[in-house]
């Protein structure tokens, strides 16, 4: 599985010891606007040259108007950028209609796309005959909607044979977690926070201490 932090500020992208390898970072105009950053141009490079000094090796950025003329000038200077920093970018674009001819122009520069705030399986079957290569589901707030999230990610999961990718998104509990490494979920994003939480768990320092109190306790024996 693939593990993306949720974040645009770059000061929360080292995590502690003991997390999983970061694939890279994902980004939408609320994080950008939460790190201090504009939803401009020159916020997004900002983006693209701080991932490439942390030598991350993704980053995903989020379109902020379904303009398709803005689009091709703003990927005539992200790409080329990104290629200097070596860093791998992804388009995010929300799972709507109104944004299908942008996708059409960031799919012809041969640039990955996600689709993202998926929410119920029509879209699902719409995001694979375009041609994404991702969909991102908000679990967390698909939960707090009361709907079957887990219906919608057994979809996402059995579409990814047909190259469709799922990055479950808004991952907010350790359960949830393992339930999607479970069913196969192809990535997923979560806040660096919650991730540097799960780093250590109580029950494994109490068993350490355990650990520690029975080898004394031997030891002191034999003496």
């Amino acid at each position: 599985m693939k593990f993306y932090l949720d974040s645009a500020d770059a000061r929360q992208w080292a995590l502690p010891a003991g997390c999983p390898p970061v694939q890279g970072v994902t980004t939408n105009p609320t994080l950008v606007l939460q790190a201090g950053l504009p939803v401009s141009l020159a916020g997004y490079l900002r983006l693209v040259t701080q991932a490439g000094e942390a030598r991350m090796p993704e980053l995903m950025l989020q379109l902020p108007h379904p303009d398709v003329r803005e689009a091709v000038q703003w990927l005539a200077v992200l790409l080329p950028a990104a290629g200097q920093a070596q860093v791998h970018l992804t388009i995010k674009l929300p799972c709507h209609p109104d944004w299908q001819a942008v996708l059409r122009e960031v799919q012809a520069q041969g640039v990955p796309t996600l689709l993202t705030g998926l929410a119920n399986p029509v879209q699902l079957l719409w995001a694979r005959a375009q041609g994404a290569s991702y969909v991102a589901p908000y679990v967390g707030r698909l939960q707090a909607d009361g709907r079957d999230v887990w219906a919608l990610i057994e979809a996402c999961v059995a579409v990814q044979a047909d190259g469709l990718q799922l990055l479950a998104a808004s991952i907010k509990s350790a359960d949830v977690l393992s339930r999607l490494i479970a069913m196969g979920a192809q990535a997923v994003t979560v806040r660096p926070d919650f991730a540097a939480e799960l780093a250590t768990d109580p029950l494994t320092m109490a068993a350490m201490v355990q650990f520690d109190r029975d080898v004394q306790t031997s030891q002191n024996a034999v003496l």
